[in-house]
C-alpha cells in the first residue's frame, strides 16, 4: 500500500513539476525508471508535459534508462529535440543517449521543430554523428520533415551537410514535394538550387 502511495506521489510530482517529492522518494528507494499506468517512462513523461525542472533533475540521475520509450516509440532525446529543449538535448548527449536507431530518430524530430533552437539542436545531433539520411518507417528523411514543418535554416544546414535532396519516401515524395505540400515555395526553391548546384559539380 505504501508503494502505491509512493507511485501516485511520484507521478503527481511530475505533473506539478515539483522536484522535492521526487528526491524524497528516490532516497526511500523508489524506482525512477518505473513507467506510469500508460507505460510512459518518468523522464519521457516530464518532457511531454513540460515539467522541465523534473526533467532536468531526472536526466542527471545515475541508473536512469535514457533509452526508455513511450508507447509511441519516443525516447527522451527525441522529445527534447522536437520541443526545442537544447539544454536537455546537450545533457542527454553528454550521457550518451542514442542518436541513431531504426525508424524515427532524434534528427527527424529536431528537423520537425520550428522554433529558434531547431538549428543548434540539429547541429548538435549532426556533431554526434546523427545519420543525415536516416529513414523513418515510411521512408521519410529529416530533410523532408524540415522542408514541410521545420525552419529554412535547418533545411539549408542539412543540404550543406550532405542530405540527399531527391530521395523519395514510400509515397514517392521527395523533399521538394514536402515543401510544396506545405506551400513553402522558397524552401522548395532552396532545395532545387542545391540539386542544380550538385548537377553543376557532376556529383550525382
Amino acid at each position: 500500500m505504501a508503494q502505491t502511495g509512493s507511485f501516485e506521489r511520484f507521478f503527481m510530482a511530475i505533473s506539478r513539476d515539483d522536484v522535492g517529492p521526487i528526491i524524497e522518494l528516490q532516497l526511500r528507494g523508489f524506482d525512477i525508471n518505473a513507467p506510469n499506468p500508460d507505460l510512459v517512462p518518468p523522464l519521457v513523461l516530464a518532457i511531454q508535459t513540460d515539467s522541465l525542472r523534473v526533467a532536468r533533475h531526472l536526466s542527471e540521475q545515475p541508473g536512469l534508462n535514457l533509452e526508455a520509450r513511450n508507447p509511441a516509440g519516443e525516447t527522451a532525446l527525441m522529445l527534447a529535440a522536437i520541443r526545442g529543449h537544447l539544454d536537455l538535448v546537450q545533457r542527454l548527449l553528454e550521457r550518451r543517449a542514442q542518436v541513431n536507431h531504426p525508424g524515427w530518430t532524434p534528427l527527424h524530430y529536431a528537423a520537425s521543430h520550428d522554433g529558434e533552437r531547431a538549428l543548434p539542436i540539429a547541429q548538435l545531433l549532426l556533431e554526434h554523428h546523427a545519420f543525415i539520411n536516416a529513414r523513418s518507417p515510411n521512408g521519410s528523411t529529416p530533410l523532408m520533415l524540415a522542408a514541410h514543418y521545420g525552419r529554412r535554416e535547418v533545411v539549408e544546414l542539412l543540404l550543406r551537410e550532405g542530405a540527399e535532396p531527391l530521395a523519395r519516401n514510400q509515397q514517392g515524395l521527395n523533399a521538394i514535394d514536402f515543401a510544396m505540400l506545405a506551400r513553402r515555395a522558397d524552401v522548395a526553391e532552396a532545395i532545387a538550387a542545391s540539386v542544380r548546384a550538385q548537377q553543376g559539380r557532376g556529383t550525382w
